[in-house]
């Protein structure tokens, strides 16, 4: 990437290859995520129309063994980017991508499609991503990258609830393969003609550490702890909040429609508070806070789920969620990356990832138990348990911050 000499004022801006880097890394996670996603309010429903579609167990290891895969390969695929290069990974992830998608969509049993699904979670890809885009930004702007691909992620999650229904309706599952097929092979054009060129590869003087060294490094402990919470809340919430929804009068084709007016408003309150507060140094105070709304938010879920709540009540709520989660979901891959050793910088992002593929994986199933047995409410509650543990967790944290001069500080 060349040298570009910015004055003090300008140090806080991102250069024109910093935004080319955030927005065409960013879009390479939406393009994958919309795929993944849009599966999702669907895919329980139109398995059953599938040989061995009356057996619901199996249907659900078909939906959940990408998240099993994800969590599996992120590490390996971390350190693979850490020593053959980012985009070399990016693309074999790619590429698993769009052969999991071409099996999905021909086929015709529900162990057809798990094979579809445990290919396409074959293509973790998070952690090259991720390390590409620290690679490619500046510490002082690396957080608004990070911002661009969270925000990428929340849009393409409520996008997905719209779309997802709509492919569904034309032409079930196979449908939306082949989509995910189209927006793989997209992904793949964009980190050839528009992501720039990579940096060369960490050099053996660069720090190191081993796979272990990485798992205790204590302040990375705190940060993968608290991306497996974030997600665990995350999919925990949204197996009790379609049937709120539903109580509330809104019917299932529609709930994306209350979703995406609370994901694009939260956008709006993320930029005008975590970028100029981290500016300031007064990350760790908004950071702290957010993990308070959005274990507020758990409780007050908690209460409404005992009753018929109120749709303005929910809307109010879940854009008070989104606002929470965008900032902790921007801000926590921006810190990994800061302070994750250069040479290992792949592998730390590595960890991460599976932490937080594992917290989907466990928020998703831990919830359906807990809906099952002690309802809504209590799903709602063991949430707002496990925010509160990660608030215990992350007050010790560092939060590592680089001023416009470049002087660097943790708080």
């Amino acid at each position: 990437m060349p040298t570009v000499t910015l004055t003090p004022l300008d140090e806080s801006r991102m250069t024109p290859d910093e935004r080319r880097s955030a927005f065409s890394l960013a879009s390479i996670y939406a393009l994958r995520m919309l795929g993944l996603f849009m599966v999702m309010p669907v895919f329980m429903l139109e398995a059953r129309h599938y040989d061995g579609g009356d057996d619901l167990s199996a249907i659900g290891m078909a939906m959940g063994v990408y998240g099993l895969v994800q969590a599996v390969l992120q590490i390996p695929f971390g350190m693979a980017a850490d020593r053959f290069g980012r985009k070399r990974v990016i693309y074999f992830g790619l590429a698993l991508l769009a052969l999991g998608s071409i099996v999905g969509a021909m086929a015709t049993s529900v162990a057809g499609l798990a094979l579809g699904r445990a290919l396409q979670g074959g293509g973790a890809i998070s952690a090259a991503v991720t390390a590409l885009l620290a690679d490619q930004t500046r510490d002082v702007v690396r957080t608004k990258g990070t911002a661009l691909v969270g925000a990428s992620i929340g849009l393409m999650f409520a996008l997905s609830l719209v779309l997802g229904p709509l492919l569904s309706g034309w032409g079930g599952l196979s449908a939306i393969f082949g989509v995910t097929l189209l927006l793989a092979v997209s992904g793949v054009a964009i980190v050839r003609w528009w992501t720039p060129p990579e940096p060369a590869l960490p050099v053996a003087g660069q720090t190191k550490h081993s796979l272990w060294g990485l798992l205790v490094h204590p302040d990375l402990i705190r940060l993968n702890f608290g991306v497996f919470a974030l997600y665990a809340v995350q999919l925990a919430s949204w197996v009790a909040i379609p049937a709120l929804l539903i109580q509330a009068g809104v019917a299932s084709a529609d709930h994306g429609w209350v979703y995406l007016p609370a994901v694009l408003l939260s956008f709006v309150v993320m930029g005008v508070t975590l970028f100029p507060m981290e500016r300031r140094g007064l990350l760790r105070p908004l950071f702290l806070g957010c993990i308070v709304l959005v274990m507020a938010v758990q409780a007050a879920w908690s209460v409404l789920a005992m009753s018929s709540p109120p749709l303005w009540s929910l809307a109010i709520l879940l854009f008070l969620f989104f606002c929470g989660f965008n900032v902790l979901e921007a801000s926590q891959p921006s810190l990994a990356s800061r302070l994750a050793p250069m040479g290992s910088r792949g592998a730390a992002l590595g960890v991460y990832n599976t932490l937080q593929s594992l917290g989907i994986f466990a928020g998703g199933a831990i919830g359906g138990l807990l809906i099952k047995n002690v309802g809504a409410s209590g799903v709602f509650t063991a949430s707002a348990a496990l925010m509160l543990a990660w608030l215990g967790v992350a007050w010790g944290a560092r939060f590592v911050h680089k001023s416009p001069n470049g002087v660097a500080s943790a708080h």
